[in-house]
């Protein structure tokens, strides 16, 4: 696939700024990283301190400032405020997550108590000097019913809040997930294989969801990818920097790691459906059906995912 999306550069930091889809489309694609749920128990293979000052260290390197979107429960607690305090430091942006991580499409979830979960994340968060109104869906999903979803809409709009929405989900959570399932039955093995499927696979889904854009929209677009405060992300975070330097630099790459303004286009043509960036044209309905399929299949799906050579089984 022609062109660069997935260089590393160095862009102004944005606060809460909004870049809607009918805006020019830029120079060069870009994506804006982002980091979701931050957490001081990330399992017994690595202390929370480690992995945040490596995750911290790995974006000040390449000059890249992200959104935090922060789910409360993670991190209420003195440790939970010290390592909120290390990236509000740092000068990333600190966002709402929810408290509880409620699925608001699921039947059991009402919009009250979504309510409720949301305001009680923000008191946690809200003295930070970083602290931005973005919000971001738990699981990217935005109500089960039409009712559910306007409601929610309406009252983030009223709070000041625009949404942090996501183009690019790589399921960064799931390698980690079987990284340490492996490292409990074996201590000592190697990570590295599941560093070097972390880096394809991002790639890949940097590749995908460009092409994904240009075939709906028909024009570049700035993308926002989609990470998680994880071990995998602390080990090799660093990896997926150099690698997308390189592979841009060679031409043969999509994506772009930068510090953009984050799309916020409103979604009012379709009903409850995943957080990502829209509205989608109608010319281009035969698209929509790839759109949901990448961002939350388990990379098990992937012909790329070798159950070999990662999980030893």
């Amino acid at each position: 696939m022609g062109g660069s999306l997935f260089s590393l550069q160095r862009i102004p930091p944005v606060a809460a700024s909004v870049l809607p889809l009918s805006a020019p489309a830029p120079e060069k694609p870009r994506i804006a990283v982002t980091m979701d749920d931050p957490s001081t128990t990330l399992g017994p293979n690595i202390a929370w301190r480690e992995a945040n000052r490596n995750i911290l260290d790995t974006l000040e390197k390449w000059s890249l400032k992200t959104a935090l979107f922060v789910c409360g429960m993670r991190v209420d607690s003195a440790q939970g405020k010290d390592l909120l305090g290390q990236w509000d430091d740092a000068g990333h942006l600190i966002c709402n997550h929810s408290y509880s991580h409620f699925n608001l499409n699921s039947a059991k979830t009402t919009y009250d108590d979504f309510v409720a979960d949301f305001e009680r994340n923000e008191p946690l968060i809200k003295s930070y000097r970083r602290f931005t109104r973005l919000f971001r869906y738990p699981f990217l999903k935005e109500g089960d019913t039409t009712e559910k979803r306007d409601q929610f809409r309406a009252l983030l709009k009223h709070r000041g809040y625009a949404v942090g929405h996501v183009t690019i989900d790589a399921s960064d959570w799931y390698v980690d997930e079987r990284m340490n399932a492996r490292l409990e039955k074996q201590p000592a093995v190697s990570t590295e294989p599941y560093g070097d499927y972390l880096v394809a696979h991002l790639l890949d889904r940097a590749a995908f969801y460009r092409q994904l854009a240009l075939d709906v929209l028909g024009h570049e677009i700035p993308h926002t990818l989609l990470l998680h405060h994880k071990m995998i992300n602390a080990l090799y975070l660093e990896d997926v920097s150099a690698h997308s330097q390189t592979r841009a630099g060679s031409g043969s790459m999509p994506g772009a790691l930068s510090t953009i303004p984050f799309s916020s286009a409103s979604r009012r043509r379709f009903p409850p459906a995943k957080a990502s960036s829209g509205p989608w044209p109608r010319r281009r309905a035969a698209s929509m059906t790839a759109c949901a399929i990448p961002a939350r299949t388990t990379p098990t799906k992937s012909p790329k995912w070798t159950r070999s050579a990662c999980d030893g089984s």
